[in-house]
């Protein structure tokens, strides 16, 4: 495993997933839905207070997706090989994250729908950078 390249994924992978989460969960339709549960969620201005430690979590998290996808694919691989562990990550986040959230917070089901589908395209697109920047 390279370590530096293992980084430098990471780095990418954050970076791509920082800006997909502004574009996709800033949209007119996803903003209308967390706001229908201001007692769930926290306001957009509350939310900059505790951002950099959301940020730090997330890019934990891209050290040890990078890591892992380096563990499994420890010379490379083509991107349809990121994709396909992209495919995983979002179908284990939308069920370990986003239906379990269904269940435990007070949210409708368009706004999980919703988050479903932002969600996987985020992990889809990070499974892609890792093995771009892997490689």
């Amino acid at each position: 495993m390279d370590y530096l390249r293992v980084v430098l994924a990471a780095f990418a992978a954050f970076i791509v997933y920082m800006a997909l989460g502004a574009l996709l969960f800033t949209r007119r339709t996803m903003r209308a839905e967390f706001q229908k549960y201001p007692a769930v969620y926290r306001s957009q201005e509350s939310m900059k207070a505790v951002m950099p430690i959301g940020m730090v979590g997330m890019f934990l998290s891209m050290l040890a997706l990078a890591a892992l996808f380096a563990r499994i694919h420890p010379e490379g691989a083509p991107l349809i090989a990121g994709m396909k562990y992209g495919a995983v990550i979002g179908v284990f986040s939308i069920g370990s994250f986003v239906l379990h959230n269904h269940v435990n917070l007070n949210i409708g089901g368009r706004l999980t729908a919703l988050q479903a589908v932002a969600y996987f395209v985020e992990w889809l697109a990070v499974g892609v950078v890792i093995a771009a920047v892997y490689r």
